[in-house]
């Protein structure tokens, strides 16, 4: 069904369609650092470091992965990321050794994945809701 609605965009500026939908998008992967969970609504583990603060957020030590989040429009597409280099660690996680700081030792640490790219049950309906404003408005 959303792809017949799009179909009917031909006639549209899609661009413009496909900004709203973009900073929608982008919006919601913004939220999701401070609602500290998935596009799925599960939560992230908490990171250490957050538990050993008070009131520590997950992935929001320096704020720059959630600053950095962007989207792209082109005429026949959008995207929404970031060109932050950890951010396939924390969205995917990862295991890797480490050397330990002021010694010869390493250890093996896995760092588990806390997805905020994608598209949620909400996203899809704000998606849906905007195609048709804009139908609407033919």
């Amino acid at each position: 069904m959303l792809l017949k609605e799009l179909g009917r965009l031909e006639k549209l500026e899609l661009k413009g369609a496909l900004n709203a939908i973009g900073e929608g998008l982008r919006t919601s992967t913004v939220e999701r650092f401070e609602a500290e969970e998935s596009p799925e609504g599960k939560k992230w583990k908490p990171s250490i470091r957050a538990g050993m603060e008070s009131g520590g957020k997950t992935l929001t030590q320096s704020g720059k992965l959630k600053t950095h989040i962007r989207k792209r429009v082109s005429g026949s597409g959008l995207a929404v990321g970031t060109n932050d280099i950890k951010a396939a660690t924390h969205q995917f996680g990862d295991t890797r050794t480490i050397r330990v700081k002021n010694r010869a030792s390493s250890i093996r640490i896995t760092i588990p994945p806390r997805p905020f790219l994608g598209i949620s049950e909400a996203d899809e309906q704000d998606i849906r809701e905007t195609l048709e404003e804009i139908l609407e408005g033919e």
